[in-house]
């Protein structure tokens, strides 16, 4: 299991999203599999992968929440969660999309 992590630098949400992932690799009992930090600098970077704005969680490449479709943009994402809009899910949500992937 392939976990990274996709950001802009000066995205307020990164840091967050990746302590969120490795808590919900733990509930999920993936204590093994460790969230790997991409920086996206460029376009070029956003188009040579599962990019949708940062922060873009993707599991062996492809975005563990694909409803926002790719993009090339350098801009931050945005997550619908329970308690409304967000720049992040919320561990409930990643542990549901692990779940959801299995291994």
């Amino acid at each position: 299991m392939e976990i990274e992590l996709l950001y802009i630098a000066g995205c307020p949400s990164w840091v967050e999203a990746g302590l969120r992932v490795s808590e919900a690799l733990r509930e999920t009992g993936h204590d093994e599999s460790e969230v790997h930090y991409r920086l996206i600098r460029t376009e070029e970077d956003a188009g040579a992968v599962s990019f949708a704005g940062s922060p873009t969680i993707t599991l062996d490449g492809n975005d563990l929440f694909p409803g926002s479709g790719r993009s090339n943009d350098l801009a931050c994402r945005i997550y619908s969660t329970p308690a409304g809009l967000a720049g992040m899910p919320t561990v409930e949500q990643i542990r549901e999309a692990l779940s959801a992937h299995g291994d």
